[in-house]
């Protein structure tokens, strides 16, 4: 059994953060998306892992996540020139899968449930797809599935405008080498692209066992702002646990169910749990609240933070007003002029959202 997991893509919801960077390097609780998915497809028992990257993004996605010793598993990089679309991707990367059934994992995905259970179905059924579903409110937005009363999916369509269900795919598939030959019988959608859902209604048209199974716990997609911050909340309230590893002065605390690195410095702050803060951070006179992820080497100076995530090398310096719901880039400077200004003055990339409360 080995694992295909996508990390290409130009994450284009994201926007400014991944312009020259890799949507699922970008950090929830501290730790890569990429690095979630990794974790949980090693914890299942598959330690073979292939990782489809990019052009643009492709090297950082390498060089940050190596060769998969960090996880106890060996991983292999496949180029996919363009996103011409999940299929295409499985298509790329056919000479690293080979004849061996697989695990098809989007990157930018993070979901509670253990994959070993899934596999154990795929498995034991001798199935030759198995499609992870969740129920959700706007299934327009997502591909969709009809099942049968006992899980066996009968057609799929993608963000159609009538659904005929609220079962959305989660982006966790597990096949069986018949889909490469049922990516060979598909052509292109009308967006230009291979897609994955074309592929899968394939096996279903010609009879080939293919199941569905929902799952209960929490899925998160992180795509957009909200997305990642809520992707933060839950991960930093589900899986956080206390630990102290750098310095508090006698004015500065740390309450409940907070994470400090080493090297971090702390002058009369506090923390409010669940939180992370990184290594060799520096933060004096800050209330840092709930919910909030502050990666290594940020500079944090009379702020007021909570359910934010802060991301490498930022420095936010007496920004006077409490500062909520937000991401801040790498290496991003937020600060208030010397002299209390009559108006505001910003540099701002593409595509940012800037809100004034």
């Amino acid at each position: 059994m080995k694992a295909l997991i996508l990390s290409g893509g130009k994450g284009t919801r994201l926007r400014p953060l991944t312009y020259s960077g890799a949507k699922q390097l970008v950090p929830v609780a501290n730790k890569p998306i990429l690095w979630y998915g990794i974790e949980g497809i090693v914890a299942a028992g598959i330690t073979d892992i292939g990782i489809i990257i990019s052009p643009e993004t492709g090297n950082e996605v390498r060089d940050l996540t190596g060769d998969g010793l960090l996880f106890d598993a060996k991983i292999t990089y496949i180029l996919q020139e363009e996103p011409a679309g999940l299929a295409h991707a499985v298509k790329v990367a056919q000479p690293f899968l080979g004849d061996s059934p697989f695990i098809m994992y989007l990157g930018d995905n993070i979901i509670e449930a253990n994959l070993g259970e899934f596999l154990t179905t795929f498995q034991s059924n001798q199935l030759d797809s198995l499609i992870l579903l969740r129920r959700v409110s706007n299934p327009s937005a997502f591909g969709v599935a009809k099942v049968d009363d006992f899980g066996r999916v009968e057609f799929l369509v993608e963000k159609p405008k009538h659904p005929p269900s609220n079962l959305a795919l989660v982006g966790v598939y597990f096949f069986s080498p018949a889909i490469h030959q049922a990516i060979s019988q598909i052509q292109p959608s009308a967006r230009g692209e291979l897609e994955i859902t074309d592929a899968i209604q394939w096996l279903i048209d010609q009879r080939y066992p293919v199941e569905s199974r929902i799952l209960d716990g929490w899925w998160l997609d992180t795509g957009k702002k909200d997305d990642l911050l809520e992707a933060n909340r839950i991960v930093l309230d589900t899986q956080i646990t206390p630990e102290i590893m750098g310095e508090l002065d006698s004015r500065s605390q740390a309450i409940g169910r907070v994470r400090i690195g080493a090297g971090t410095q702390l002058v009369n702050s506090s923390i409010r749990g669940p939180a992370i803060v990184g290594a060799n951070c520096y933060l004096e006179n800050c209330f840092i609240g709930p919910y909030t992820s502050i990666a290594n080497g940020v500079t944090l100076i009379d702020a007021d933070i909570e359910h934010s995530v802060i991301l490498q090398g930022a420095k936010i310096d007496r920004i006077q007003q409490r500062i909520v719901d937000s991401v801040i880039g790498r290496r991003a400077h937020l600060t208030l002029a010397d002299r209390r200004p009559k108006a505001l003055r910003f540099m701002i990339g593409d595509d940012s959202q800037i809100e004034l409360a």
